[in-house]
């Protein structure tokens, strides 16, 4: 850091970051004063002091209230977001007390969420019982964000392109294949090209999840459009749309088979012979080797969780 920037950093008051919040959630000062039991003159003095500090002004006061000026607006964004982060850390810290050895926070998409992550995650678990995982579920394009801008430790998804700045492991591959009722005519067929079940009406994810990406862009190749009747959120709900006959999907082939027993039973699945139906589901971090300890723990249990021979294809 630079010194004008740790100047900077010197200049801001956390206390007056809050207190500017508070004024913009509840739009008036005198609101924010009574919240935050404090004197609404002394809120001002900490708010002038702050635009001072800022050279600009942050809000236009006016009889009924405050109103964010431009300046404002950004300072609010990353107001919350330094707040929000300094939340996150006084919660991860005080786990430490509580007897937690580590804490990771993981984002991972739907794919390996289904298919992969409940097992390994108990494994790992098992064996490491004062860890302490975080894991929310994203889209692919989100996971990397997050990654890349510190909101997550660890990133579990199928890697768009353009990401090469972050670092990557295999974790685990998964196939595509097109999921149709049992008594649907192809059914009886062994493969499939994607672009032979466009006349049908299909089941979708959400329009930037990989899977529905990877469909678009089949589409687009053929010069053809997907007749999409709906979207869904989530794989359990694309089962049963198509067992009752609202259209064809495409999921990963493990998730559909975990199904079979239950929401699945009425339906069967066809492969594609898409190159791009044979996917990879990577570990995706900024930098493995300056993670903290319990975040490379789980690093390695995953990679080494998948079978032998692709960890050599890694």
């Amino acid at each position: 850091m630079i010194s004008s920037e740790r100047s900077f950093a010197r200049r801001i008051d956390l206390t007056s970051l809050q207190l500017f919040v508070a004024v913009c959630e509840l739009g008036s000062i005198g609101r924010a004063a009574e919240r935050e039991f404090i004197a609404a003159s002394a809120i001002s003095k900490r708010l002038s002091d702050l635009e001072a500090t800022l050279g600009t002004p942050l809000l236009y006061r006016h009889a009924r209230g405050v109103d964010l000026t431009p300046a404002g607006e950004s300072l609010l964004h990353h107001a919350r977001s330094v707040l929000y982060s300094l939340e996150k850390m006084q919660g991860e810290l005080s786990e430490y007390a509580d007897g937690v050895r580590g804490h990771v926070r993981v984002h991972a998409n739907i794919s390996a969420i289904v298919q992969f992550l409940p097992e390994d995650l108990g494994a790992f678990t098992r064996a490491h019982d004062g860890i302490k995982i975080d894991l929310e579920e994203h889209l692919s394009s989100e996971v990397v964000r997050a990654v890349h801008e510190g909101a997550a430790d660890l990133g579990i998804c199928h890697l768009p392109e353009g990401t090469s700045e972050l670092q990557s492991l295999l974790y685990r591959r998964d196939a595509l294949v097109l999921v149709v009722p049992a008594d649907h005519p192809l059914a009886a067929r062994h493969s499939i090209d994607f672009v032979d079940s466009l006349d049908a009406d299909h089941v979708g994810l959400h329009t930037n999840s990989s899977i529905y990406v990877a469909m678009h862009q089949a589409a687009l190749a053929a010069d053809r459009t997907i007749k999409l009747r709906i979207h869904v959120t989530g794989l359990d709900a694309m089962c049963r749309m198509i067992d009752n006959g609202l259209g064809l999907g495409v999921m990963p082939l493990r998730a559909f088979e975990l199904m079979q027993g239950g929401i699945g039973r009425g339906l069967a699945s066809v492969a594609l012979d898409d190159p791009w139906a044979a996917r990879e589901i990577r570990l995706v971090a900024r930098d493995f080797s300056t993670l903290p300890v319990a975040a490379r723990m789980l690093v390695k249990h995953l990679h080494a969780s998948a079978p032998a021979s692709e960890q050599l294809a890694a």
